[in-house]
């Protein structure tokens, strides 16, 4: 298994050095000559000069090329380093917003937020389901690569963690002199664990650490930092606490807290996960709008009760509305706040989705069309399973109202923030920074050879984006020969017309990209055991 390792610093070096050395002197290390021992601290002083003189040259070698590089970038860094908020949604859908052309119900507050920045038309997510999704955006490596490839549920509460001797994007911002906050879902590591987010790099944690339990809108308990709080309010049946609404809070509190130093701010939504479940006064507000409504039968009550079954909804489609109005006005508010605090000008506010929309506990994405012309839903490698909306606003560099066809996904957000705040990018990951793009220096933008995405359940799925072509594979577990889909996604969005046969070059370079892109993972396997590992 790949992992990026956190890196070994001058001062930790020295340490080691300095603990031999003094193992050496007390005797601990034992050798039969005092002239041998002599001769071994002579050494290890040399080796300690030594190695302090090249990794001041490295230093200095390594701030002189990010420096030339940030001159190129308009001196970023030498201005007062910008706060980063990033908003993912949860299975939002590329068409469900207004500014992506959803017709049925409006998104104002985030479609100001694309007016006043940039729409990104071609950005992927991690994966098409969200554990793997946040592994890539916070590792910068992509499922083929980084630690966690899917969802593996660990009892009772959470998921398989990021190992400790993972870098991830809060180390990064952190290693800046940011403050960091996660608020959410985390869905990286049961609590406790090294995956923990505080484990991870993040100052402060608020939300759900399960994904599972991050089904529920009105749970028992959350996490703040390593503490389970217990709603009482939300016991038994009783729902009285409305999640999104006490995290949102949190999340808001931490912008006042923060606003005189810099700040890296996830926000990990829970909207518009199934289930689909929001407050009265708001599921009032659009109630007999969308006709016919669909009915959903879940699970109200005993063991399986808010430990990952859905509950029932009467009104699917103003329950999804009513979510996605949550969603767009939390969005509003951080906006607002920002502004309020006099902080906007200095803020980059990126918002995005985990993966494609859902079509569980009542979801129903064709009715609201928010696979937008794409083929394909969550745990699908189609563009509707993994292409996701991204829109960001930073007053002042991103130029209002513009629009790119930039192909980037989740695995590039690590190398831009690293490129923003001045950090050194790690050279042993696959994201690619889009800083270029974000600031219309289209001409200094690098672009991937390729993409690349895979997927562990379903019988195992594979897909790559090289250029203008996309490659699907299905079923990669019981016929692993199979020939591969090939379209052209420039006059087939919707991946009907598999033109394979017509192009055996492209299927050629394809199917060498499917065995070079990924290194073995001895946990996250095509033949892993997983529920839906069935054809």
């Amino acid at each position: 298994m790949k992992y990026n390792k956190k890196p070994i610093t001058l001062s930790l070096l020295c340490s080691i050095f300095s603990s031999i050395s003094t193992q050496l002197s007390i005797g601990t290390i034992t050798d039969e000559s005092n002239q041998i021992k002599s001769m071994i601290k002579i050494s290890l002083k040399t080796i300690i000069l030594a190695t302090t003189l090249i990794f001041i040259s490295c230093d200095f070698s390594s701030k002189k090329q990010e420096d030339s590089s940030i001159e190129k970038q308009k001196g970023i860094v030498k201005e007062k380093q910008p706060n980063i908020i990033y908003i993912l949604a949860d299975d939002l859908g590329y068409g469900d917003l207004g500014c992506y052309g959803q017709e049925k119900f409006k998104t104002p507050n985030i479609d100001k937020l694309a007016s006043d920045g940039m729409l990104f038309s071609q950005h992927y997510s991690g994966s098409t389901v969200c554990a793997p999704s946040r592994s890539a955006l916070l590792t910068g490596m992509h499922t083929g690569h980084t630690v966690v490839r899917g969802n593996k549920e660990i009892q009772p509460e959470g998921q398989y963690p990021i190992p400790d001797d993972t870098y991830t994007l809060a180390e990064v911002m952190k290693s800046a002199g940011y403050k960091t906050g996660a608020f959410g879902k985390w869905g990286l590591g049961f609590p406790g664990s090294e995956g923990d987010p505080t484990s991870q790099g993040f100052d402060v944690f608020y939300g759900y650490n399960c994904q599972r339990l991050g089904h529920h809108y009105y749970p028992n308990h959350l996490w703040s930092n390593k503490d389970s709080i217990v709603l009482k309010e939300n016991s038994g049946l009783s729902k009285e606490v409305y999640a999104p609404n006490l995290i949102h809070e949190k999340t808001i509190q931490f912008i006042e807290q923060n606003k005189s130093q810099p700040f890296f701010l996830y926000v990990a939504s829970i909207i518009p996960h199934a289930e689909l479940a929001a407050p009265e006064a708001l599921i009032k507000k659009y109630r007999n709008k969308f006709l016919p409504e669909k009915v959903f039968n879940g699970v109200d009550d005993g063991p399986d009760y808010r430990n990952g079954s859905y509950g029932s909804q009467s009104e699917s489609h103003a329950a999804f509305v009513a979510m996605i109005d949550v969603l767009d006005q939390q969005v509003g508010e951080i906006m607002d706040k920002v502004e309020e605090l006099g902080i906007a000008d200095n803020t980059i506010i990126i918002f995005t989705s985990d993966n494609g929309p859902h079509r569980e506990g009542g979801a129903d994405p064709e009715y609201f069309n928010s696979n937008g012309d794409f083929k394909g839903t969550k745990r699908d490698l189609y563009e509707g399973g993994i292409r996701v909306p991204m829109i960001a606003k930073w007053p002042g560099k991103i130029k209002e109202g513009s629009k790119t066809d930039h192909i980037s996904a989740f695995w590039d957000v690590f190398p831009t923030f690293a490129n923003i705040t001045g950090v050194e990018v790690p050279i042993d990951i696959d994201g690619i920074s889009f800083l270029p793009e974000l600031l219309g220096n289209k001409e200094e933008q690098k672009k991937h050879a390729y993409l690349y995405w895979e997927f562990h359940e379903k019988g195992g799925r594979q897909a790559i984006r090289m250029g203008d072509w996309k490659a699907v594979k299905y079923n990669v577990l019981k016929t692993p020969n199979k020939p591969l889909e090939l379209y052209n996604l420039t006059n087939d969005l919707g991946e009907e017309n598999n033109v394979a046969t017509q192009f055996p070059e492209i299927v050629d370079q394809m199917e060498a990209l499917f065995l070079e892109a990924r290194t073995p993972s001895d946990v996250f396997t095509f033949s892993q055991e997983t529920f839906l590992n069935v054809d």
